[in-house]
């Protein structure tokens, strides 16, 4: 088999089973097991996958920036963040980061609260809600997710203790963790994390089991699971297992 068929072949098994082995991959191909990590490492270094110790996992399917990604499984978001809306009651202090999901929740919220964010489309969505105070963490803007990062966003969140904090999910993985793509960006998750009492993880079902160069916690750091399909389907189990509640 060419080269180019053994990588056709690789991404296509991570299509299929949602993560590969290099063992199996051996034996299905009929090369050496040095040949397929080779393989591997290149699939990796062109951005098509994740290589994780003995194989590889799929990257997660995210679009490049805020603008994009609002017009992208609208009625799916709007399914997560009703879900998430139920964990809130009035007079909580409540964490919304970064993304299309938790602006969506934004945009349900009518009650009495505290909002903490760096979601600056949030932020200005919500500002001036009777009954709302509404706090934008400071920082540099990123502009493709249009969220504030970095040291004075972070030094703010070490002063604070908030009820529940949204996450927004780049990818999930049961052994992995959560992780994203962005240094400065999962700094900061790990600060809204520390300061939370409960981590709801808001999330697409299509970035669970993948991952991204940058971790952010483990996957035992999470409360709740929230996504648009229902919380008993299969890819679930190893969450469950974990005491995660799924939504």
């Amino acid at each position: 088999m060419l080269k180019e068929e053994r990588l056709d072949f690789i991404i296509n098994q991570l299509k299929s089973s949602q993560s590969v082995k290099l063992a199996e991959l051996s034996e299905m191909l009929q090369v050496s097991e040095d040949t397929v990590r080779r393989d591997i490492e290149l699939l990796a270094k062109n951005g098509l996958l994740t290589k994780v110790r003995g194989g590889a996992i799929p990257h997660s399917p995210n679009a490049h920036n805020f603008k994009e990604r609002m017009h992208v499984s609208e009625q799916e978001k709007e399914i997560i963040a009703n879900k998430a809306l139920s964990l809130i009651k009035p007079g909580d202090t409540i964490l919304l980061d970064g993304g299309t999901t938790t602006y969506t929740l934004a945009g349900l919220l009518d009650m009495p609260l505290t909002v903490i964010t760096n979601n600056v489309p949030a932020a200005a969505l919500l500002a001036g809600r009777k009954d709302m105070e509404v706090v934008l963490t400071g920082g540099r803007i990123l502009p493709d997710c249009q969220a504030t990062a970095g040291s004075e966003a972070i030094r703010m969140l070490e002063q604070l203790h908030v009820d529940i904090c949204f996450i927004g999910i780049c990818s999930l993985h049961h052994e992995i963790g959560v992780s994203t793509v962005n240094y400065m960006e999962s700094d900061l998750k790990r600060a809204m994390i520390n300061c939370s009492d409960r981590i709801v993880a808001v999330t697409k079902h299509d970035k669970i089991g993948t991952a991204e160069p940058y971790k952010v916690c483990p996957i035992e750091s999470l409360h709740t699971i929230v996504t648009e399909i229902g919380p008993h389907e299969r890819i679930f189990a190893p969450y469950r297992e974990k005491g995660i509640q799924v939504l």
